[in-house]
């Protein structure tokens, strides 16, 4: 039976400003995609797995397919499947989750050319997809939580048009939020040949001259908790990060120049994946940067004090693979638990209420939705 895992005095860190330049080599994702930071460690719980009463429910994995994440390997993908839904059975969240955030504590000094840390705590939605070779082996009798531990997972957050649309049209009214802005935009990502665990991302938009924009250079997000949460009773599941990034204010010249050559010589198209090309030859530079993915997204974007929903269209385009794929998105970015743990004088009560407030909400609005793997 899960039992609520009390949430730590710690949980409110005092974020020194002097935050890590990149997480320590070894926990960097060598793709140039993802980096962890030392003390991050990826989470994974159901909710609904088993009553008020302690009373387990069966449940089994059920094979799917998806192509842009099963090209090139041989195993299996599926996801949890309750035998019999309760979705009228009266789920507290809060409750019912042994959630809580690790102690983030961590003070190094800060880097030249650093101008800001931006902490940002992050909800998507999708489908968890367990990974394994002989998933249909696993019989409803014997399938466990220790046994899906074991298991790779993939969090799919691609969603069903009619799914965004429902946020839009309903949703955003409901929880509060406000009409932001639409942006159409575009993030290429660079590896650094001389930083290999670090990933630049250049943001850029289309300017009135039909050319690319460099305008905000970034480097990638460190992860400092991940943590999945399989909703039995529901349609969706559910993760919840943590990251922090840094914006660069000055790079050296000669690499800044690079950089934007890079960006100048993109070519806008279509007609390919990413909606950005580059002439043969054109995605290195001299100084060991290289273009390693393209997205272009189109966003609309809501917003109150406390929180940012964002509903998207992503279209991407992984270089190293050479595959590209689209998807429609839906992140809600909890901008008070982020604030709250940037804080200095603020109590651990206070910021577990508000991840409450959140949670309660996601769960009565965000979890529902029309199947789509199947």
């Amino acid at each position: 039976m899960l039992m609520p895992t009390p949430i730590p005095s710690s949980l409110v860190p005092r974020f020194n400003r002097n935050v890590q330049f990149r997480a320590p080599r070894s926990n960097a994702d060598r793709s140039g995609k993802i980096i962890y930071s030392n003390y991050a460690l990826p989470r994974w719980f159901a909710v609904g797995w088993n009553d008020e009463n302690g009373h387990v429910f069966a449940a089994h994995l059920k094979l799917v397919s998806v192509e842009s994440i099963e090209r090139g390997t041989d195993k299996k993908l599926a996801i949890l499947v309750k035998n019999k839904l309760n979705k009228s059975y009266v789920l507290h969240f809060q409750k019912q989750c042994p959630f809580y955030l690790s102690p983030i504590a961590y003070s190094v000094e800060k880097c030249g050319g650093l101008k800001d840390v931006k902490l940002a705590m992050v909800a998507r939605f999708g489908k968890i997809l367990f990974q394994g070779v002989n998933l249909e082996s696993f019989s409803e009798g014997c399938l466990k939580e220790t046994t899906l531990r074991n298991l790779k997972r993939i969090f799919c957050t691609n969603l069903p048009a009619s799914y965004a649309a429902n946020i839009i049209s309903e949703v955003a009214l409901k929880i509060g939020v406000d009409f932001a802005d639409v942006k159409d935009s575009y993030l290429v990502k660079l590896s650094d040949r001389t930083q290999p665990d670090s990933t630049i991302f250049c943001k850029c938009r289309v300017n009135d001259g039909k050319k690319i924009q460099l305008y905000k250079i970034e480097l990638s997000p460190v992860r400092d908790m991940v943590t999945d949460i399989s909703c039995m009773d529901m349609d969706l599941d559910l993760r919840l990060g943590l990251t922090h990034k840094r914006i660069l204010s000055s790079l050296p010249e000669d690499e800044m120049q690079s950089i934007q050559n890079l960006i100048d010589s993109a070519i806008l198209d279509s007609d390919v994946k990413g909606g950005l090309r580059w002439p043969f030859g054109k995605t290195s530079s001299g100084n060991g940067y290289t273009v390693v993915c393209v997205w272009h997204t189109n966003a609309t974007a809501y917003k109150n004090a406390t929180t940012r929903l964002k509903v998207q269209h992503a279209d991407r385009f992984d270089f190293k693979t050479s595959y590209g794929e689209s998807s429609d998105e839906v992140v809600l970015k909890l901008k008070g638990v982020a604030s709250g743990l940037l804080a200095q004088d603020v109590e651990a009560n206070a910021i577990a209420d508000k991840l409450e407030e959140n949670m309660s909400l996601i769960w009565r609005h965000f979890l529902q939705c029309e199947p789509f793997l199947t």
